[in-house]
């Protein structure tokens, strides 16, 4: 069993005393992260945008504050900082497995490169990463989502919804993890209604240019569309998707979150009765998943996929005016058992 401590690490001043241990402590190796091994538990390095973001980054914490409860362990949780590097990233995860902690999962795909080097420096430490399939090593798990199947039902839900037949999608970076999204969204709609219109934008090229972290510019985006007569826009940007939902709300027209449930997120609560539904992969479950997996001594790795078979992709039905609307419910309800089925082959790119 691991020690138990009530201690939670979290925030910028933990991210400066990971960095600086990591710099007083040279280079790591596995036998210092063997003898340090049990003492603590879950650690999770932020995606772009960090905690408070209502979305992605927000609910890996949900997952870390599960397994806190739990196991009764210590955790830490640290955020990004701007402009940083591959190498300031792989510093960061090092950090934590020379501190103790198991498992460590880097938040975001951006942590692909970082893990890998750091995965082979601790073997002995099992290291997560949500959003990426590409790293291949005996000690890390990717927790990754068929994030177009989620995106397939929202376009149903959208393409049901709108008066318009004009509906937007509005990306975060464009790379192909948002592609999946978009494509999902486009042929839910389009299957749906033939007649609709999906205008499509991405924010940024590159993540640094603040794709996922700028509210501003996903308030801009879906000000554009909107113009263009879109009456229900669809946002995978995350932090940058608050501003998509509040231009749907000052335009009184439908918006559609992801990730999390945002028609329950606090910071949105004002804005709540625009949210039609939200485009949901359980990321929380898959981080706990993978703290109770080293818990258990039977660490999880490899690729470990989440789907609408699983149920840790979906659709929320939160807003009472969209689980009482008849006709999208069905829809929606009839496209995902098809698509479960292997009837509907939802495309990825």
């Amino acid at each position: 069993m691991r020690r138990i401590s009530r201690i939670t690490v979290a925030g910028a001043a933990t991210a400066s005393l990971a960095l600086a241990l990591a710099a007083c402590g040279g280079t790591s190796t596995s036998g210092s992260s063997s003898e340090s091994k049990g003492d603590k538990g879950l650690a999770i390095a932020y995606d772009v945008g960090g905690k408070g973001d209502q979305s992605f980054n927000d609910a890996a914490y949900a997952g870390l504050e599960q397994a806190k409860k739990e196991f009764g362990y210590e955790t830490a949780d640290i955020e990004p900082t701007e402009g940083e590097t591959d190498a300031d990233k792989q510093q960061r995860l090092e950090s934590l497995a020379k501190q103790g902690y198991n498992p460590v999962i880097g938040v975001g795909y951006a942590y692909a490169a970082a893990m890998k080097s750091a995965a082979e420096k601790f073997p002995d430490t099992t290291f997560g990463i949500v959003d990426d399939a590409t790293i291949e090593a005996k000690n890390v798990a990717d927790l990754v989502f068929s994030e177009e199947e989620a995106s397939y039902l929202a376009g149903v839900a959208a393409a049901k919804s709108t008066k318009t037949n004009v509906v937007g999608f509005v990306g975060g970076v464009d790379v192909p993890l948002i592609h999946k999204f978009e494509a999902g969204f486009q042929q839910g709609v389009k299957d749906t209604n033939p007649k609709a219109k999906v205008l499509s934008q991405y924010l940024t090229q590159t993540a640094e240019e603040g794709g996922f972290s700028s509210p501003d510019k996903g308030k801009t985006a879906a000000e554009g569309q909107i113009e263009k007569k879109a009456d229900v826009v669809y946002a995978a940007a995350g932090l940058s998707g608050q501003g998509v939902i509040e231009a749907a709300a000052a335009n009184k027209i439908w918006a559609i979150g992801v990730d999390s449930d945002q028609y329950k997120q606090e910071a949105l609560a004002k804005y709540k009765e625009f949210i039609l539904t939200s485009a949901t992969k359980d990321v929380a479950k898959a981080v706990y998943n993978l703290a109770k997996s080293v818990e258990d001594g039977k660490p999880e790795t490899g690729i470990v996929r989440g789907d609408l078979k699983s149920g840790e992709v979906g659709l929320a039905d939160s807003n009472p005016k969209f689980k009482a609307d008849k006709a999208v419910q069905e829809a929606v309800a009839a496209a995902k058992e098809k698509i479960i089925s292997g009837e509907i082959k939802v495309k990825s790119s």
